[in-house]
């Protein structure tokens, strides 16, 4: 894999990992706040900046909005 691959891949860290910090919340809490089936790993990937399927991002989301009961949008969660 070149090195421009990586960089379309990892977009670096991402807001949600800094609101996840605020709130206090660690990658088990969004697992076990999920209505459907995540991983830890998803939720890694998506805090790291790994590039997320749609569908990934918004079960993210969702666990985040139920773990914080805060209506947070995907713009304010992810900036790609």
């Amino acid at each position: 894999m070149n090195k421009d691959t990586e960089q379309k891949r990892n977009l670096g860290e991402q807001p949600i990992a800094a609101i996840m910090m605020k709130h206090g919340l660690k990658a088990h809490d969004l697992v076990e706040a999920s209505r459907v089936p995540m991983t830890h790993k998803l939720v890694a990937r998506a805090c790291k900046g790994r590039r997320l399927t749609v569908h990934s991002k918004k079960v993210v989301l969702e666990a985040l909005q139920i773990a914080t009961e805060y209506p947070y949008k995907v713009k304010e969660t992810f900036n790609y």
